[in-house]
């Protein structure tokens, strides 16, 4: 299947490196950068990398300001450098916002973090993990848990609602019966009424007389029986009121105020997080400084500079056992230079181990803060709720009075009303009298049961519809939990899929460049227990592996320092390509950048290059003449930077 081209790149760089100004045009596939040391192809890679966001650039020595423009395809970017003082500032508009991915895994050039990672035997993982937000996972799995909480809590409510559901219906069915009974009670009642009046001779005006007083005395049963009812519902309401007092009154008693306050820890938290950026500054610093160093050292930075074609630089600088320093230019023993290095890679190493007992620390205060703020908001919304509960309390009790008070009332209204009856002269009165008492209750008692059974009906419809949601809150539930698993093992998966990355990759690689006596290198992803501040924690590693085989076949474990430099260059490369893969820095920035890959033999170095040019649109590596003699013509090839 035929590949989709790309747009060639033109890049324009004034005053970068050791360039003064230089335009180049690079095809999608792999370009070569051909030609001696201190011929600029390293300071062009650097202007690349500018103008693709990275800040690992440096001016030239006698210029002020420096510039890149990137013309792909249809877009332009730009990167302008302005010295000052001590320090270079970084402008424009380059093709990525944030570099770090790239600067680790996309542009391996000498000083490549990754690439010296390897080289000096590191614990990989802290490469490796560096570009993960863990502390953005651990946001979202605490949102997750209290999410899943709330779900949880609502779920159990409509259990319960399901649950109580047959006693609902065997409750509803009682008061059915009960009805139904009622209203044949009242049917007979009505019977002997009838009977009654029919047996009865006396005036029309009498009887309806008598009907109206009857009818006076039900009525007033009746709203006697409301303010009953509502009596008793208010009385309720103040005992669950009181109960409610009490269990806060407990809470806000009970309530210890926090050892420490909340705004002086926030104090602290910001404190330490300036420090840490402050160690995060000098680390990339020491790291930068050892790198230029290292490269110093072994000869091969110098390409950076301004130079003459067929100069040697190395020569100027080293001789025997001495070497010229380039801070001060005088000449230093070679063994004080490595001296040195050693001290500042053990000062790397230890505001390492610091900036990591600042992040637990950080971690640690920022958990605390959370929970004594949680602790606040609680006794303020039981001290918020105690006082809301004191005023309901007085208003229903305000309530209950009047209601006592009103049926009192009603009492005596009902006993004057029943003496009027009384006083109702009829024939047969105090039979129907008795009769049309024992129908006023019957009639109550029916309403009541109505009334009863239509609250029944409407409790069970209303918990029949929020049941029919439980299906959906479960289904959300799930998924939360998915979403859960999924954010704590998206860290270990990304370990896995990196060591997994890595050996498949560096067997592939062993498998081309054919080592003879290295069999295999690995990573082995293992646990570890650390002290962070004032804790121990769990933390994993990456350690790095390699076995050998002697000349009779028998193999054996080695360690990273008996590789040579070969084997490590090749060892690193593979590495920071793992890194591109395992975090898709492709979809990214489609650059891979090569630099000082001397160590390498030619036909090794070409079979590298083939091997990476399948992993990004542009790949562009700096060679020697004699190692670039070996890649297939069909590469472009660019021998002069200008």
């Amino acid at each position: 299947m035929a590949q989709i081209s790309k747009p060639a790149v033109r890049v324009d760089v004034r005053n970068i490196g050791g360039i003064d100004e230089a335009s180049v045009t690079l095809p999608d596939g792999v370009s070569i950068l051909t030609g001696r040391n201190a011929t600029n192809r390293t300071s062009f890679l650097q202007a690349l990398m500018a103008g693709l966001g990275s800040r690992q650039s440096s001016l030239k020595g006698d210029a002020e300001e420096g510039e890149v423009t990137l013309e792909l395809g249809d877009e332009t970017y730009t990167r302008t450098l302005q010295r000052r003082g001590d320090s270079v500032a970084f402008g424009g508009d380059p093709y990525l916002d944030d570099p770090e991915l790239a600067d680790l895994f996309a542009f391996l050039l000498e000083d490549n973090e990754a690439r010296r990672a390897v080289a000096r035997g590191d614990d990989l993982r802290e490469i490796i993990m560096r570009p993960i937000d863990t502390d953005a996972i651990d946001a979202e799995i605490r949102e997750c848990k209290r999410e899943r909480d709330e779900l949880e809590s609502e779920i159990e409510t409509l259990d319960s609602l399901e649950r109580d559901l047959p006693d609902l219906e065997a409750d509803r069915r009682e008061k059915l019966e009960e009805l139904e009974e009622a209203q044949e009670e009242l049917e007979s009642v009505r019977e002997e009424l009838d009977e009654l009046d029919a047996g009865v001779e006396e005036s029309r005006t009498r009887k309806e007389e008598m009907e109206e007083a009857f009818q006076r005395v039900r009525d007033a049963r009746s709203a006697l029986d409301d303010l009953e009812f509502d009596l008793e519902t208010e009385r309720s309401t103040l005992a669950e009121l009181k109960a409610e007092r009490e269990e806060l009154q407990e809470t806000v008693e009970e309530a210890e105020e926090p050892d420490e306050n909340a705004d002086r820890l926030a104090g602290r938290i910001d404190e330490l997080r300036r420090r840490k950026r402050s160690l995060d500054d000098e680390v990339n610093e020491l790291g930068s400084v050892i790198g230029f160093n290292e490269d110093m050292v072994s000869g091969s930075g110098i390409d950076i500079d301004e130079g003459t074609p067929g100069d040697d630089p190395t020569d100027a600088l080293t001789a025997g056992d001495q070497t010229v320093c380039w801070t001060c230019g005088s000449e230093v023993e070679t063994d004080q230079i490595e001296a040195t290095l050693d001290r500042l890679r053990e000062l790397r190493s230890d505001k390492l181990d610091e900036r990591n007992e600042i992040r637990a620390e950080i971690q640690e205060l920022t958990d605390k803060q959370s929970s004594i703020k949680q602790a606040r908001r609680e006794i303020e919304r039981a001290e918020e709720r105690l006082d809301a509960v004191g005023t309901e309390i007085e208003s229903t009790e305000s309530r209950i009075a009047d209601l006592e008070d009103r049926i009192e009332s009603k009492e005596a209204e009902i006993e004057e009303l029943e003496e009027e009856a009384e006083s109702i002269d009829v024939d047969g009165y105090d039979e129907a009298l008795e009769l049309h008492r024992e129908a006023n209750g019957i009639e109550l008692r029916i309403e009541r049961l109505e009334d009863e059974i239509d609250e029944i009906d409407d409790e069970i419809d209303e918990r029949e519809a929020a049941i029919e949601r439980r299906e959906d809150l479960q289904a959300e539930r799930e998924e939360l939990a998915d979403r859960l698993t999924e954010l704590r093992t998206r860290v270990d998966r990304i370990e896995e899929d990196a060591v997994e990355e890595f050996n498949d990759h560096m067997e592939t690689v062993l498998d081309i460049l054919e080592y003879d006596n290295l069999d295999r290198i690995w990573i082995e992803r293992r646990e570890t227990e650390v002290r962070e501040g004032r804790r121990k924690v769990t933390r994993t590693r990456f350690d790095l592996h390699i076995i050998r085989s002697s000349p009779d076949g028998t193999a054996y474990e080695d360690t990273v320092d008996h590789l040579s430099e070969s084997e490590r260059e090749v060892t690193g490369l593979v590495f920071a390509l793992a890194g591109y893969l395992v975090h898709d820095v492709y979809e990214t920035v489609p650059f891979v950048l090569l630099d000082s890959l001397e160590a390498i033999d030619s036909d090794r170095i070409a079979r590298v290059v083939d091997y990476f040019r399948t992993h990004a649109d542009y790949l562009v590596a700096a060679l020697l003449p004699e190692d670039a003699a070996a890649l297939p013509e069909e590469y472009a090839y660019v021998e002069q930077i200008d």
